[in-house]
């Protein structure tokens, strides 16, 4: 019997009508003669006004008690999905990640899966129950309640696909899967039937919101098939019509350049007159490493007289003040200036057909420059190109990249 984990976000379970409409999705799958665990979000909002709460205590609260807290709105979105699956003649339960259990790391608000043992969901499943159970939340070794951080439903919900070794993770969100880009900036985007690990995994960590970005690399680790789709298109997850997430192999057409990722998060930090002598790159990224500061797209200048560089690179904008705080503070950094600018966005093209084709960044910046858009910063990977460019330019780009790449006029990958 086909083993199905079928995951709602906030948004799909938004109200009681919204949890009824789901609960039918899960009915039609169990109608099929499928296996279902669901796994489900918060109401859509109410994790947010829980954060507000605790911050309204103590703006620097107790990740301990922040994640009992943040919590419960998974827990009560599962009971009211068990009861409306028990309305319909089918045998449901809920259950919290800590009954579970969901074992997890010590680091509340971002705490990292550690194990699931399968027993009690192969022992329910056997039973034909369904077992409901709140998402982004587990439990720690020392009997804590820990949560995942945002989007940590997706994580929860392919994290129990790989213990169940189920055929498939169903994600149903408000969007009907992954496009080509944006279809608010760009009217022709296509939808996906298919897309790689490797290229979500790209996609999400540079700016696409659809999964979140553990959960791709937890499926592609364990093999587990993936897909995207909607919730309210009335289509049943069996039928596969969203995106599916697979293995490389799996895709028979495998495109140069399958999509346009736009970030707007990120504030690029320059650094004039660097010393430029051995260990300051290390000097430099060592202390934000320390402070959790992730750092992304990197460029050293070359220096004209072996003295002093100059060195650029972007940071999430959230971290920019800190960042710039703890560069001042580095007595290395003494004689540096530091400049930032937040007005900036990051316009990547991903594509697993990159690999075997050349001239992908040409068309790039050929096509960029065609529209006399300005680059600040590049990065590259064996299936992406990343360019930093002035926010203001952000549509106009995407625009010209997806024509460029003939992402509209493809059609659907088959």
């Amino acid at each position: 019997m086909t083993r199905i984990v079928v995951k709602f976000g906030g948004t799909s379970v938004a109200d009681v009508a919204r949890i009824e409409n789901a609960a039918g999705l899960v009915a039609s799958e169990v109608a099929r003669g499928h296996n279902v665990v669901v796994v489900v979000s918060a109401m859509a909002g109410v994790t947010n006004q829980l954060v507000d709460y605790c911050r309204a205590i103590d703006p620097f609260h107790d990740a301990a008690e922040y994640d009992p807290v943040v919590a419960s709105g998974e827990q009560v979105t599962s009971g009211l999905m068990a009861l409306a699956l028990q309305k319909r003649g089918l045998s449901a339960r809920s259950w919290a990640g800590w009954q579970v259990p969901i074992q997890t790391d010590l680091a509340h608000g971002r705490a990292r899966i550690v194990s699931i043992p399968s027993g009690f969901l192969d022992k329910a499943l056997t039973e034909n129950e369904i077992p409901v159970i709140a998402g982004f939340q587990g439990i720690t070794e020392e009997g804590r309640i820990s949560t995942l951080g945002r989007g940590g439903s997706d994580t929860t919900a392919v994290a129990i696909a790989a213990a169940i070794r189920a055929d498939r993770c169903d994600i149903y969100t408000d969007v009907d899967g992954v496009y080509t880009t944006d279809p608010r900036i760009v009217p022709g985007a296509r939808k996906l039937d298919r897309i790689s690990y490797e290229e979500m995994l790209e996609a999400a960590s540079l700016g696409a919101k659809v999964l979140q970005t553990r959960s791709v690399e937890m499926a592609m680790k364990w093999g587990v098939p993936v897909q995207v789709l909607s919730s309210f298109a009335g289509a049943v997850g069996s039928d596969l019509p969203g995106t599916l997430v697979t293995k490389e192999e799996d895709i028979v057409e495998k495109q140069i350049v399958n999509g346009i990722a736009i970030s707007r998060d990120d504030a690029k930090i320059t650094l004039l007159n660097v010393p430029d002598q051995p260990g300051i790159a290390a000097a430099i990224f060592g202390p934000l490493a320390r402070a959790n500061i992730n750092v992304d797209m990197i460029v050293q200048n070359v220096s004209t007289d072996g003295t002093a560089t100059d060195m650029t690179f972007t940071v999430a904008r959230s971290d920019v003040h800190r960042a710039v705080e703890i560069l001042k503070n580095d007595s290395t950094m003494s004689a540096c200036e530091i400049r930032t600018d937040s007005t900036v966005a990051k316009i990547s093209v991903v594509g697993i057909g990159m690999r075997s084709h050349a001239g992908v960044a040409q068309t790039m910046f050929a096509a960029l420059a065609e529209k006399r858009i300005n680059i600040h910063v590049i990065s590259t990977s064996e299936i992406k190109v990343s360019v930093l460019i002035s926010e203001e330019y952000t549509e106009l780009a995407v625009r010209a990249l997806h024509a460029a790449y003939g992402l509209e006029a493809r059609g659907r990958l088959e």
